[in-house]
C-alpha cells in the first residue's frame, strides 16, 4: 500500500476486525545499546558544543540503523503500529540541547521516513497483516496549565502560541515523512494536548490530508487524575471535540493499577480505547520488573472484558512484552464504542453534563 489514503482505510478496517497491537518502550532498547557521545553526534554534530548523549531523538539523524532495527523488532514481535522516534522532537524540548528549528524538523522528517520504510517492508513481507506508522508527539517539558514557580501560581514558562507553533513545526515534518496517524501521548497537561490538536487541524485546513489522531493521557497516581488535575471523564470531555480515532492512557502506572481508569474511559468514549501501560511500577533502581507474561495477562483480561481496541506497552516493556501481549489478545473481538448521548459535556477538573 503506497497510497496514504489506502493505508488509513486499511487501518480503520483492521480496527473493526481485531484488537490492534502497538509497540513498546523505545528508551529501554536504546539504553541497552550502550551508545556513547560519538554515536549521538555522528558526522553531522561533531562540532556541536555541549552534550548530545541522552538525546534519543537525534539518533534519527546520526544512527538511523538503530532506529530501523527497533521498528523491525516491534513489527517482528507482532505490532500492527509502531511509532516514530520523535517523542521529544519539538523546538521546545530540543532547546535543552540548543538545537535549531532546522535540525528539529529534520529529526521528525527522517524519523518518519525510517519508520515508513520499515512499515512498508513488513507489509510487503506479510500482506495479510499490514503495518502502520504513528507520528509520536510527546507532552513537552513545559506545561501551560501549571506554574513552574510555587510562589507565583500565575507564572508560565511558555505561552499557548509557543506550544502551538512547536507542535505545528513537528507535525509538518512527521506528515511529510509519511506517517499514517498522529499519537499525542503521555499527556500530563490537557492544554498542551489541545495546542497539539489545533496544530494538526490548522495544517489540515492549510491543505494537509486529514490523518487519524490518537490521544493518550497519563494518570499520574492512584488519585485517578492527570498531572494537571483532571479526572478521566473530564479529560475525555476536553478532547472529544477532536473526533479522535482512539483515546486512552499510557505510562505512569503498571497494568494492574491502570485498569479502573481505562474501564472508566471505555464507558464514555465513542471512539476506540487504547492502553499501553508500563511493565509495572519502577523498582528502587528505576527499572521495571514485570515480566512479559504478567503484563500480557492483565491486558488480555481487559480485552476479553470488552475494554480495549488498541494495546501495547510503555516504560520497561520490550519486544518480548509486545509478543506476549499480541498472543494474549489474538482472536479477542475489539471493544464496541460507547453510544454518543448527544448531550452538552463540559469540563474543568471535574466533568459537567447538561442532559
Amino acid at each position: 500500500m503506497t497510497d496514504r489514503a489506502d493505508r488509513i482505510a486499511a487501518l480503520k478496517a483492521a480496527a473493526q476486525e481485531r484488537v490492534l497491537v502497538f509497540d513498546g518502550s523505545w528508551g529501554v532498547l536504546i539504553q541497552n545499546k550502550g551508545l556513547d557521545e560519538v554515536d549521538y553526534r555522528g558526522d553531522r554534530f561533531t562540532a556541536f558544543e555541549g552534550q548530545m548523549k541522552g538525546n534519543n531523538d537525534i539518533l534519527n539523524l546520526t544512527r538511523p540503523d538503530i532506529i530501523a532495527s527497533i521498528h523491525d523488532a516491534y513489527f517482528g514481535a507482532g505490532a500492527d503500529i509502531s511509532e516514530t522516534n520523535t517523542f521529544c522532537a519539538t523546538t521546545i524540548a530540543q532547546d535543552d540541547y540548543e538545537l535549531d528549528a532546522e535540525s528539529v524538523y529534520a529529526i521528525n522528517l527522517e524519523g518518519a521516513k525510517i519508520g515508513r520504510e520499515r512499515a512498508d517492508a513488513w507489509t510487503e513481507k506479510e500482506p495479510s497483516k499490514p503495518r502502520f506508522l504513528a507520528g509520536a508527539m510527546g507532552p513537552l517539558n513545559k506545561m501551560l496549565s501549571m506554574s513552574p514557580d510555587v510562589n507565583d501560581p500565575g507564572a508560565r514558562s511558555v505561552t499557548f502560541d509557543q506550544v502551538y507553533e512547536a507542535y505545528k513545526h513537528q507535525v509538518r515534518g512527521l506528515y511529510e515523512g509519511g506517517v499514517d496517524l498522529y499519537v499525542i501521548e503521555t499527556i500530563t497537561d490537557t492544554l498542551n494536548c489541545k495546542a497539539a490538536i489545533k496544530a494538526i487541524r490548522d495544517l489540515e485546513a492549510e491543505g494537509q490530508e486529514e490523518l487519524p489522531i490518537w490521544i493518550s493521557g497519563t494518570i499520574t497516581d492512584r488519585s485517578g487524575r492527570t498531572l494537571s488535575g483532571q479526572t478521566v471523564e473530564a479529560f475525555w470531555n476536553s478532547i472529544r471535540h477532536a473526533r479522535p480515532f482512539a483515546v486512552g492512557f499510557n505510562c505512569a502506572l503498571g497494568a494492574e493499577l491502570m485498569r479502573p481508569h481505562v474501564a472508566s474511559l471505555a464507558k464514555v468514549s465513542d471512539c476506540l480505547v487504547s492502553a499501553h501501560p508500563n511493565a509495572g511500577l519502577p523498582n528502587e533502581m528505576g527499572t521495571y520488573d514485570e515480566t512479559p507474561e504478567q503484563t500480557a495477562a492483565h491486558i488480555g483480561n481487559w480485552a476479553r472484558d470488552g475494554l480495549l481496541n488498541v494495546v501495547g506497552g510503555c516504560c520497561g516493556t520490550t519486544p518480548d512484552h509486545i509478543r506476549a501481549i499480541a498472543e494474549a489478545v489474538e482472536g479477542v473481538p475489539p471493544r464496541s464504542p460507547a453510544k454518543n448521548p448527544h448531550t452538552l459535556r463540559l469540563a474543568g477538573l471535574e466533568p459537567f453534563e447538561v442532559a
